[in-house]
């Protein structure tokens, strides 16, 4: 990560960027712990979804990326700079797996889109792959629920035709959690703990949202 890109790249979206094509409302924001190794576990709707997460969440944010965004002549290079790194996704990524240790054990936050790919302008929740769960158990850190709607039709470079159009997006924010210890960490324990996220972060979507989790309901609020 270069300092100066993050802070310019972050500033450039919050001030410019996103006041153009969307509204954005977050609610949960003292939810977010302020300091300490942070795993953030958001569902995938579009493009613009890391922008929305860094300007939004008050922390020095590590985003774990698809590999095939880093193939593209400048993204790749913006993406390292900025402090990004690549995921081979469905299937075993030792190198991924290391940096997110790595990054967990600065103490900086680090965003995983679980789903590994976009759900677009559908907003459907997909079902979860078993690698977040597996960095969770094998680091013991607090995972922070992250649930977007509204940011499925902005995608690029499309997004930049509809600057006539400001999109409401919501940013719900729920309560840190961590997973249970099991026994054993393999491939079974990651699977149940990749589902116990996912479904935390279902139970912050509306219902027509929560797609694969549609089978979850949110949590009843007092009052």
């Amino acid at each position: 990560m270069i300092p100066f890109v993050y802070w310019f790249a972050t500033n450039l979206t919050k001030v410019v960027l996103l006041p153009i094509y969307a509204r954005v409302s977050v609610t949960g924001l003292e939810n977010v712990p302020r300091d300490g190794p942070l795993i953030i576990a958001s569902n995938h709707l579009n493009d613009a979804d890391p922008g929305i997460i860094c300007t939004r969440i008050p922390r020095t944010i590590v985003f774990m990326a698809k590999v095939e965004l880093f193939r593209v002549p400048g993204l790749g290079q913006f993406m390292s700079a900025f402090g990004a790194f690549p995921v081979r996704r469905h299937e075993a990524d030792l190198t991924a797996l290391r940096l997110s240790n790595e990054t967990l054990k600065k103490s900086l936050a680090l965003c995983i889109f679980p789903e590994g790919t976009r759900s677009g302008k559908a907003e459907k929740l997909r079902q979860g792959w078993p690698g977040t769960g597996l960095i969770a158990l094998r680091n013991d850190v607090p995972i922070l629920p992250i649930a977007i709607t509204g940011s499925g039709s902005l995608g690029l470079p499309f997004m930049f035709l509809h600057f006539y159009k400001r999109y409401r997006v919501t940013l719900t924010i729920g309560e840190p959690f961590r997973l249970p210890k099991p026994d054993r960490i393999n491939a079974e324990t990651a699977r149940i703990g990749t589902q116990m996220i996912m479904e935390k972060v279902a139970a912050l979507l509306p219902p027509e949202n929560r797609g694969y989790y549609e089978y979850i309901e949110a949590p009843a609020t007092s009052g």
